[in-house]
């Protein structure tokens, strides 16, 4: 007898089929990118080599003693129960406004404080420690994750605008533009809520108790607290720091293979300055040296400023590939992050032009030096994060090193104790 197929059968065979050519469409297109990468490397080895070392620059000498002490001393703050403590009190305003448990204050300010990605790391420990839900975690990362008033102020208006005074302008429409998003967020799928108790108005007590006992919950001691506190920051530091070298790289072979002039031919269309093509370009890319082209151009003050506004809240996708990489340990989705930068991008770049062209404050602004330190406290930080960076890293590195020997060296003796 012959096999009897019903349609069913027949719709199943045909959406195999076709998911397995999908698949292999995708393996082909990746590793004809993977090869497409690697003999780049080869015919540019020199220009390859020094932005990865103007990455690692970068990284060593800025990012990585800047987050440090912030990192550290959240996962310090997680291990006492001060995040849960403090969750019960913010409550009241979390959940009216972003629709998330009041944890997520803590995220929200350390990620405004301490800058991309910071904001990603703790939602997604908060989602592994079961204090947020999936769809509460995707609302989180979506406004937690913000450049910090040290690069805003500092790199940013100072650095590249030579004008301390645009400083509040970019802080007002980066934080109003991430607020807004956030509001929005507390919508993303409502209907799909996993609605638990959560304490409406905590009294002092009450959050201390909490902090209390989230604290003999985790029971490790002060040492090994202090421990795992350090490797675990230069764990996800050491991932950043890779992400930074790479897209500085993978930056410099589209410069080097004028295939960076082909994407911004679609700038064309939307009737952009010539001179803003390529800086968008690689500010989609990489944020920083997006901004640092931008600023260089002739072009009128205005239009740098809301295209600045866009690329620091679409973040760049060297920061994205960082969130998603941290993001991937857990069940969060990175669609709704990645939908909320164009989202934080556009309305920064509007709320810039509203405050532009109702204020006369930055019209005209007195252009200032970066190295006139009398108008700009966050210069001394600067040049302090410029002079001792690198050795705070080198240490820092050195320390966990001997933290993971002294640990292996640890767990061996009681191993081999009989």
């Amino acid at each position: 007898m012959y096999p009897h197929f019903t349609m069913d059968d027949y719709r199943s065979t045909e959406n195999e089929t076709g998911v397995t050519t999908i698949s292999k469409l995708k393996t082909v297109w990746l590793t004809s990118l993977a090869v497409s990468l690697a003999l780049a490397l080869i015919v540019f080895p020199k220009p390859a080599l020094n932005a990865s070392l103007k990455g690692l620059h970068l990284w060593w000498e800025v990012v990585f003693p800047s987050l440090l002490p912030f990192f550290i001393t959240a996962e310090l703050l997680i291990g006492f129960g001060v995040v849960h403590g403090l969750g019960a009190l913010s409550e009241r305003f979390m959940r009216p406004l972003f629709n998330v448990p009041g944890c997520g204050g803590f995220v929200w300010v350390m990620g405004m404080a301490s800058g991309y990605p910071a904001g990603a790391k703790w939602t997604a420990d908060l989602r592994k420690d079961g204090q947020v839900t999936r769809v509460e975690a995707e609302r989180l990362v979506a406004f937690t994750n913000a450049s910090s008033p040290l690069f805003l102020f500092g790199a940013v208006a100072v650095g590249f605008f030579h004008n301390p005074d645009l400083g509040l302008l970019i802080a007002i429409a980066h934080y109003g533009g991430n607020f807004l998003v956030g509001v929005g967020m507390r919508f993303y799928r409502r209907e799909e809520q996993e609605y638990r108790s959560h304490p409406n108005s905590a009294t002092w007590r009450e959050a201390f108790q909490t902090m209390h006992a989230s604290r003999l919950r985790d029971g490790r001691s002060i040492g090994k607290l202090m421990g795992d506190a350090v490797t675990k920051s230069v764990d996800t530091l050491l991932m950043v720091g890779g992400f930074i070298m790479l897209f500085s790289v993978l930056t410099e072979l589209l410069k080097q293979t004028h295939l960076i002039g082909v994407f911004s031919s679609v700038f064309s269309i939307l009737g952009l300055p010539d001179s803003f093509h390529l800086p968008i370009v690689a500010g989609m890319l990489e944020m920083t040296t997006g901004i640092g082209s931008i600023t260089s151009t002739n072009e009128h003050l205005l239009s740098q400023l809301m295209l600045v506004s866009f690329l620091l809240g679409f973040h760049g996708l060297s920061i994205q590939a960082q969130i998603a990489s941290i993001l991937a340990e857990t069940d969060i989705r990175f669609k709704p992050y990645a939908i909320a930068r164009i989202a934080h991008g556009t309305m920064a770049a509007l709320l810039t032009y509203v405050l532009f062209s109702f204020s006369e404050t930055w019209r005209t602004p007195a252009i200032l030096s970066v190295w006139n330190q009398e108008e700009n406290t966050l210069l001394p930080l600067y040049y302090l994060l410029h002079d001792y960076g690198p050795p705070i890293t080198l240490f820092t590195l050195a320390l966990v090193v001997l933290l993971h020997w002294y640990r292996s060296q640890h767990k061996n003796h009681y191993e081999n104790t009989p």
